[in-house]
């Protein structure tokens, strides 16, 4: 334990960083035992128990009365809500929560399956199952077909393929995109139903 403004507090005060998927860090701070600075807070035990309105240096003596931290819980609250609890096991518990939080999260990835317009029916049912095991793992689904050469003069022939490829896939799948034509290229994205 030290002194930190006249008052006996016993973790200094501790940040947790967390860096989420888009590059963005949360910063969440709580203000313990001598860092609130208003004059009156709403108390809770550990275990829910309302201790109400009290005095700051009350709920400070109470904390440590009990061996534990007054932890500022809810500080946009008037009066702001604290809890008596150990601070440390707080923020083992919170971090915790959020690692689990972020296993649970399924990260949507983009698989692309490339048809030809001369492929047997083998392959073809192949591609077929291979986009039906992606898109049961919850991942979006691009068809491709790129024409080569002679095949340029003959779109119709793999326009007809890939027309087939859609409609037999149509009960897995939702159409996020109508086929388009982009150079040699005809391509669709599809997405789990």
């Amino acid at each position: 334990m030290s002194i930190y403004g006249g008052w006996r507090y016993s973790h200094p005060p501790i940040s947790i960083h967390i860096n989420i998927s888009g590059g963005t860090a949360i910063i969440r701070e709580h203000r313990i035992n001598a860092e609130i600075k208003v004059p009156e807070v709403r108390v809770t035990g550990a275990d829910g128990h309302q201790f109400g309105v009290i005095g700051i240096r009350e709920a400070i003596a109470l904390a440590e009365e009990q061996g534990v931290d007054l932890v500022e819980t809810v500080p946009d609250a008037k009066p702001p809500v604290c809890k008596l609890i150990n601070y440390g096991k707080f923020l083992y518990t919170e971090e915790k929560r959020l690692k689990d939080a972020r296993k649970k999260q399924h990260e949507v990835k983009v698989k692309e399956v490339r048809l030809g317009s001369k492929m047997g029916e083998h392959d073809f049912m192949v591609m077929l199952n291979r986009s039906k095991e992606f898109l049961s793992k919850r991942d979006k689904v691009k068809v491709s077909m790129r024409f080569r050469g002679r095949e340029m003069a003959h779109m119709d022939i793999g326009r007809k393929v890939f027309d087939r490829f859609i409609a037999e896939i149509a009960a897995h799948a939702n159409l996020d995109s109508r086929p388009r034509l982009e150079g040699n290229t005809i391509s669709a994205m599809l997405s789990p139903k």
